[in-house]
């Protein structure tokens, strides 16, 4: 599994690339401009990522507008349904306004409340198909 966290805290990257690193290969960026820019560049290398965990607050593209870009992104390659990357949201906010959001307008395929715990994560992912049962 390719994995792409985009986190803009230190202490929140490396917990994610610590429970996440013994499922596959992770990159890490800070930014939801990284976020697409890597995004886009491993599907033009034909090593598209599996998963994408996205911090929602961010600084310069934050998490919201960077997954319609990338979901965008997919669309105008004729990416739908199964063949889209899972994306996990992550954030501080456990605010039923960005929920909606994250999954109505974006396409989000899960929503995770920090601090995220490896219990939780790793249910995720099974529920993605990305872990077996």
């Amino acid at each position: 599994m390719r994995v792409l966290i985009v986190e803009d805290e230190f202490s929140g990257r490396k917990v994610l690339e610590r429970f996440l690193r013994e499922h596959g290969r992770c990159e890490v960026v800070i930014d939801g401009q990284e976020a697409v820019d890597s995004f886009k560049m491993a599907w033009e290398e034909g090593d598209p990522y599996d998963l994408v965990l996205l911090d929602i607050m961010m600084p310069n593209v934050d998490g919201q507008e960077a997954l319609q870009r990338i979901r965008g992104f997919e669309k105008e390659k004729g990416i739908v349904g199964f063949g889209e990357s899972k994306v996990i949201m992550v954030t501080a906010l456990d605010d039923p306004k960005n929920v909606v959001q994250a999954f109505y307008d974006g396409g989000a395929n899960s929503y995770l409340v920090k601090p995220v715990q490896k219990e939780q994560l790793d249910e995720e992912l099974k529920n993605l198909g990305l872990l077996p049962r």
